[in-house]
């Protein structure tokens, strides 16, 4: 379940993967990299300039097993949350 926008713009993220600018796949190889780095029930936020972003991220989270919480629009970008799974 995703969170609402509220919810989201208070989630303080674990980590901040900043992938503006680069192009698929270059973000979620990113996320992967980040989502190495914390601990299971950490929450990574990842900036994106890509529109594909937020379907890869999603797609990647539901295959492993982590939580796709939901994206944000910022200016000139999306920030997509994910929770670790495992």
């Amino acid at each position: 379940m995703t969170a609402t926008l509220v919810e989201l713009e208070t989630i303080t993220a674990d980590k901040i993967v900043d992938a503006r600018g680069a192009a698929c796949p270059g973000p979620l190889l990113e996320a992967k990299k980040g989502m190495g780095t914390v601990a299971v029930g950490s929450v990574i936020e990842i900036w994106s300039t890509d529109p594909v972003t937020k379907t890869d991220i999603g797609a990647w989270s539901g295959k492993v097993g982590h939580e796709l919480l939901g994206v944000v629009a910022a200016d000139g970008y999306d920030r997509v949350f994910v929770r670790r799974g495992k």
